[in-house]
């Protein structure tokens, strides 16, 4: 048996969300990434009532959470030399895996494609749910489509209320954004959205990978790939040298730059590229509800290591290419 309880979640919680998880109902959990929003993967009925939950489109497919390699042979019927690399070195880990998916998976999770992404989160409630469960956990974070995804169970509540059947607090979200994607279903691997486990330590694992970011409006490869997502309701800004918005007021997300003209508030972020994605979605929740008419956010320097927060960024941002 996992110990969860370092997170303030008992014994008893998790028998009463894995209950609820077998009778059809949605259940938001805290993972290392972002908080899900859980339901019985392979019980089309209950991933609808995602869709439906969240307003997101059926063209956008949704990650499979499983807690063993045996759950992942449920729900993926290849298993290709390279997964078996990255899983051993990845998971339990933020780390999705694009694979060719087995007639157990509706298409409903799927968005009607032959792949299905799935992931072992790195988080103990997370993974004592699936295991108390006993199935896998469809599960894409637990707010509205293209709203900023929550790191706090208090996020899911702000943003779904009585929407979601049961929450299991776990604190804060360690990790702070979504997972990498990465398909193995091709003939070369195809990174479609950067997250927590970068390309280049992707790279030293399995070789080069081709990047791609599809936004069609057919069905998505992967999640994450709407042009408009993880956005706060107020207009999010990505500037240069402290050259802030000059009308109405605002909040400045600062790396190493002043700002230029007069900001309501000024807040530090860290230098570092893991601690900024750890507070950035805490932080434009917060100053999302402060009635602000912008939000100015210091884009960050071109690296490696920053790829996946700018890919937020930019998508926060509305920002094409």
């Amino acid at each position: 048996m996992r110990d969860f309880s370092a997170f303030g979640i008992s014994q008893e919680q998790i028998a009463h969300a894995t209950r609820l998880l077998r009778a059809g109902k949605l259940v938001a959990f805290p993972t290392e990434t972002v908080y899900g929003l859980g339901a019985n993967a392979l019980d089309a009925a209950a991933v609808e009532r995602i869709y439906e939950t969240k307003g997101r489109p059926h063209s956008s497919p949704i990650i499979v959470h499983v807690s063993d390699y045996a759950m992942v042979r449920s729900v993926a019927c290849d298993w290709p030399e390279a997964a078996q690399k990255l899983a051993e070195k990845f998971w339990p880990g933020p780390l999705t895996l694009v694979l060719t998916k087995s007639d157990e998976v509706p298409d409903v999770v799927t968005a009607g494609l032959g792949t299905v992404g799935v992931r072992m989160p790195a988080h103990s409630v997370a993974l004592a749910l699936i295991e108390a469960a006993e199935v896998p956990v469809a599960a894409p974070s637990a707010n509205r489509f293209t709203q900023v995804s929550p790191t706090t169970a208090e996020h899911v509540r702000a943003g779904l209320g009585d929407h979601v059947d049961y929450i299991l607090d776990g604190g804060p979200c360690t990790v702070g954004i979504e997972s990498t994607v990465l398909s193995l279903a091709e003939e070369v691997p195809v990174l479609y959205r950067p997250g927590g486990v970068s390309r280049e330590q992707i790279e030293e694992m399995i070789g080069p990978v081709a990047v791609k970011s599809d936004t069609s409006a057919e069905a998505h490869a992967s999640p994450g790939l709407h042009p408009r997502h993880y956005s706060p309701r107020t207009r999010l800004v990505l500037v240069e040298r402290g050259e802030v918005p000059g009308e109405g007021s605002g909040a400045y997300l600062q790396l190493t730059n002043s700002p230029k003209l007069a900001v309501h508030e000024v807040v530090a972020m860290p230098l570092d590229a893991a601690s900024y994605a750890a507070k950035l979605y805490g932080m434009l929740h917060a100053l999302d509800g402060r009635g602000f008419d912008w939000i100015a956010v210091d884009a960050p320097p071109k690296l490696p290591e920053w790829e996946a927060v700018l890919d937020r960024l930019r998508r926060a941002a509305f920002l094409e290419g």
